[in-house]
């Protein structure tokens, strides 16, 4: 890594640890719901879930709610709060390269996924155990593209948003809805045709999905999977042009 992007990335990982913002939707969170809501409908294959135990189904769709706070709240507010300080202004006459930030808040982003999803999965394996992936490239395909794709949509917001009031709150409209119908809420299966019709057009749906069908053998969600690249791709494309310093 390069020795800039190593520097920003060092000092950027200390300050997360100490964002109560970050440790709360990030990390905690997503477990605490899983525990409660991971509970509620028993351990039984339900067709609801598509057949799958439904301690599993959340235990494989709150990986992704992790992805989306990052996105949708850790790094808007971050990067907002950076701006309204002028703290973006003071590394570029630092002399910090136009692209090393933008970069170094990708590798923030993926750290902040591995460490909060690795937390959960340590939570939920003595609880209610953790599903044996069925198709491992499409999962980790998913998880990569899922990450990257909503760093992107996260740097496009904090770049937008004029301060971090105004990201918090864009980022927790954009969070709660979200997450409640597209992963952490209840099954597409038992949603009114109205809120289903809705979730299917939310990011976070797109990569609930492509997560967790493949991981429980459900099907390959390959549609899925294509948007999230889609996603990726044009938010990463829109994030660049408005991340410079």
């Amino acid at each position: 890594m390069n020795t800039t992007v190593a520097r920003l990335v060092r000092s950027e990982l200390t300050l997360m640890k100490r964002d109560p913002l970050t440790l709360t939707f990030v990390f905690a969170f997503p477990v605490i719901t899983m525990l409660i809501i991971g509970g509620s409908f028993g351990t039984k294959p339900d067709i609801a879930f598509q057949g799958a135990n439904p301690s599993h189904w959340y235990v494989a769709s709150y990986l992704t709610v992790v992805i989306g706070a990052m996105g949708f709240i850790m790094l808007p507010v971050h990067l907002a709060s950076y701006r309204e300080r002028g703290v973006l202004r003071r590394f570029a006459l630092a002399g910090f390269p136009r692209w090393s930030f933008p970069l170094s808040q990708l590798v923030i982003g993926f750290v902040a996924v591995m460490s909060a999803a690795a937390i959960l999965l340590a939570v939920a394996a003595p609880v209610y155990g953790v599903p044996a992936p069925h198709e491992w490239a499409r999962l980790i395909a998913a998880l990569v593209l899922g990450s990257l794709a909503f760093t992107a949509i996260g740097v496009l917001l904090g770049t937008v948003l004029p301060s971090a009031r105004a990201a918090q709150a864009v980022g927790l409209v954009l969070f709660f809805p979200s997450f409640l119908l597209g992963a952490g809420g209840p099954p597409p299966h038992v949603m009114g045709s109205a809120l289903r019709s809705f979730a299917g057009y939310l990011p976070l749906t797109w990569l609930t999905d492509a997560v967790r069908v493949p991981w429980l053998g459900l099907g390959n969600a390959t549609g899925s999977l294509a948007l999230v690249a889609v996603t990726a791709v044009v938010a990463t494309a829109f994030a660049l042009r408005r991340s410079t310093l």
